[in-house]
């Protein structure tokens, strides 16, 4: 196994808890919270994309411009400390320890990899889909990750709970991948296949350096 250069956090439910954001869209449907989570997790199941959660409380409407409508509602969500998973600072001191490259990525809308940034985390680099125009689970993507870390494929981690875009699309890439249980999708699909080509599957960032240190 190549040894490692880079490694790469996913942002939704790897780096952030997205539990205001969902109750924001609760919020802004007018129902009540476990009624919007019970419908997320049920569409996810069957492969369903946020968006389309979102807009099967909407029907006729696309995503983008109930974002706007929500906004305009003054139903926002700006991101604070608090929305941080509370291992990931923790997890970011031990893998800076070890001397390579960390990057935060994720298919999020540009204002959420601003945000990011503003929360001064101690990484090199932080990009969203929207700043790169090209989404996981695209091969362009990883390429993009690649270019930002300085990595060959072989010696970049890929760190994240969903099993298609954030463990099968970086393996495909070339990249290894560490699979994390964290999150709606990281509790409610599992596939002992897919989790055994994986570096690790850990439950908190706090593994990780032990894990790509090892």
């Amino acid at each position: 196994m190549d040894q490692i250069r880079a490694v790469v956090l996913d942002i939704g439910e790897t780096i952030l808890d997205r539990s205001r954001e969902y109750a924001a869209w609760a919020q802004f449907f007018g129902v009540p919270a476990h009624t919007f989570s019970a419908v997320f997790g049920g569409m996810i199941t069957r492969g369903s994309k946020v968006a389309a959660v979102i807009e099967s409380f909407a029907p006729g409407r696309d995503y983008s411009s109930l974002l706007v409508e929500r906004e305009r509602a003054g139903i926002t969500v700006h991101l604070e400390e608090r929305d941080l998973y509370p291992d990931v600072r923790d997890a970011l001191v031990g893998l800076r320890r070890l001397g390579i490259s960390i990057g935060i990525v994720g298919n999020q809308p540009a204002a959420v990899s601003a945000q990011l940034r503003s929360l001064d985390l101690d990484v090199d680099f932080i990009a969203s889909s929207t700043d790169w125009g090209v989404s996981k689970p695209s091969p362009e993507f990883f390429l993009r990750i690649l270019e930002s870390a300085g990595a060959a494929a072989g010696e970049t981690v890929y760190v994240g709970d969903q099993l298609d875009n954030d463990v099968s699309a970086p393996l495909a890439a070339g990249m290894q991948a560490v699979r994390l249980i964290r999150g709606p999708w990281g509790y409610l699909m599992r596939d002992a296949t897919v989790e055994a080509r994986c570096r690790a599957v850990i439950h908190s960032l706090t593994e990780l350096p032990a894990v790509l240190g090892a």
